[in-house]
């Protein structure tokens, strides 16, 4: 209901631009319904193209919002990238057991939608043996018993982070973008919706909010970042941020799935360090990044301790 009667009071800057881009001529701005609030939505600049007090302006506007709407206080970060740091990640094969904690740790910690379902990480089931880099055609959803199951391996997937990430040069609005430190970021504000990124993406690793975003409020964690886990609208596509929330305000500390495997199947770090945990995992085990052929060049490193 709520989202019904934010939408009959004026349109926003999204509609719009989704109107312009598919050449509608019938737009008309609700100029007698619009107040203040919305003109400033309405003609939010770029995030890269605002100084740090029309940040700090467009944060506030973003608070009291959410605020009267989930009867919370929600802190939105703007913690810029750190200097020196390029952030990679590295996933043990040969440890993941397929339980998804680190699924159900990523949802509470990013306040990814409960109905409709987001999952920012799916993670795959492969029968050992069987061509198993087939990720359009893997066994998504299974449910035995226990796990690990002794044919089965399992292989989590999430955004790779590109270095050279095609879903960037797809987006028409210049929504998404990749940071100093390599984290590819979305500005909810400003993306519109089409979906070009989703389908210039050979990972798969980007969710669309076909329906207004739903999390109960008691569920919600209030220490969000503009570019991460801050609360979505309906209409907006949303990924993987490493955590930006954690990882810049508390350097050092993991995103929140390197904390919720309970098998130390993942690690986080530094890149340009070289003696970071993603920096030793490189140079001493048996790595491979998805989709190498692309020219991608993810910066999610799988690999195998086994066996080694």
């Amino acid at each position: 209901m709520e989202q019904d009667e934010s939408r009959q009071r004026g349109m926003h800057r999204r509609d719009f631009l989704r109107g312009a881009a598919l050449g509608l001529a019938g737009l008309a701005l609700p100029l007698d319904r619009a107040d203040a609030s919305f003109w400033e939505a309405f003609f939010q600049k770029h995030f890269r193209e605002m100084n740090d007090e029309e940040i700090k302006q467009v944060i506030s506007r973003l608070e009291k919002e959410y605020a009267q709407k989930f009867k919370k206080q929600i802190e939105i970060g703007a913690d810029k990238p750190i200097p020196g740091v390029l952030y990679g990640y590295g996933l043990d094969l040969s440890r993941c057991i397929g339980c998804r904690r680190c699924v159900y740790g990523c949802v509470a910690e990013n306040n990814q939608s409960i109905d409709p379902q987001i999952h920012w990480i799916t993670v795959l089931r492969f029968r050992k043996g069987e061509k198993w880099v087939d990720l359009e055609n893997s066994e998504k959803y299974y449910s035995p018993e226990k796990v690990p199951e002794e044919e089965y391996f399992y292989m989590p997937v999430q955004c790779q982070q590109c270095e050279n990430p095609p879903c960037v040069r797809a987006c028409p609005t210049q929504a998404t973008w990749k940071e100093p430190d390599g984290i590819v970021v979305i500005d909810y504000n400003w993306c519109i919706g089409c979906r070009y990124c989703m389908a210039a993406c050979p990972y798969g690793a980007r969710r669309f909010n076909w329906g207004a975003p739903n999390r109960p409020e008691e569920k919600i964690n209030p220490k969000t970042h503009y570019l991460g886990n801050r609360p979505r609208y309906r209409g907006v596509v949303e990924k993987c941020t490493f955590c930006i929330q954690r990882t810049r305000k508390d350097p050092g500390r993991y995103p929140a799935c390197v904390e919720a495997c309970p098998v130390g199947a993942r690690k986080f770090g530094n890149l340009l360090d070289p003696n970071s945990e993603i920096r030793y995992a490189i140079e001493h085990k048996r790595v491979f990044r998805l989709k190498e052929d692309l020219n991608t060049s993810p910066k999610f490193y799988y690999f195998f301790a086994y066996g080694r």
